[in-house]
């Protein structure tokens, strides 16, 4: 009896593949998935507006220094250096105030003003004097002798006193003005003399005329007093 024995051919069509499969890792931390957000911009940002509310303290300041002042001088700022600055702003009386401001700031403050007439000088970079006090020689003087000290060519650009402007070429004018005291003595004297001096003081600046007559009535209180 013949036996039929079965043979087991190889296929011709490939094994499948065995998936390799990684097993997951618990120590391995997964990167979140990120999502971009539109950021929205807001019209004024906090910089402009910083920017803006100290420009507005500028002009307040400036107001406020406006206020019984006598005469406001711009002095010529470049070249300046911070100590020389410093040296100079410690020189100064009390009844004076010195700032550094843009010309446009300090003209918005001083428009619509008498102090408008300083208009010529809103140019280039300035340092502005305010003087409290009607002792307007004295008020420049401390400037004259720091500038000689350091030898400065920085100088006044221009200057407004009683709504008059007054140039660099001026100055001797403010600067030789007569003091309190003198003009003072000059009007108690014409009181006292003859008429045709009183003219001649009424015939000086309202300023000088304003004084003499100040002086007059506490001259006249004085005596009053002391009866």
């Amino acid at each position: 009896m013949e036996t039929t024995g079965l043979l087991s051919l190889p296929s011709s069509k490939p094994p499948p593949s065995r998936a390799h499969f990684r097993p997951a890792n618990p120590f391995s931390i997964s990167s979140p998935t990120t999502h971009k957000t539109s950021v929205s911009h807001r019209p004024v940002t906090i910089k402009s507006a910083i920017s803006r509310t100290k420009k507005e303290e500028t002009v307040e300041i400036v107001k406020t220094q406006l206020e019984n002042c006598y005469l406001l001088a711009a002095i010529k700022y470049t070249g300046f250096t911070v100590k020389q600055f410093q040296d100079f702003r410690r020189s100064l009386p009390e009844t004076s105030k010195l700032i550094v401001a843009k010309n446009t700031l300090v003209y918005k403050a001083i428009e619509g003003t008498p102090w408008e007439a300083l208009k010529p000088c809103m140019t280039g970079m300035n340092a502005w004097l305010f003087v409290h006090t009607e002792e307007i020689p004295e008020a420049i003087k401390p400037y004259r002798d720091f500038q000689k000290e350091k030898k400065l060519e920085n100088d006044f650009t221009g200057a407004v006193f009683e709504g008059k402007f007054y140039g660099p070429g001026d100055f001797k004018q403010l600067e030789t003005m007569p003091s309190r005291a003198e003009i003072y003595a000059k009007i108690l004297g014409a009181l006292q003399g003859p008429a045709i001096g009183l003219v001649g003081t009424l015939q000086a600046p309202a300023r000088d005329v304003v004084m003499v007559l100040k002086a007059y009535v506490q001259k006249l209180e004085g005596e009053s007093g002391g009866q």
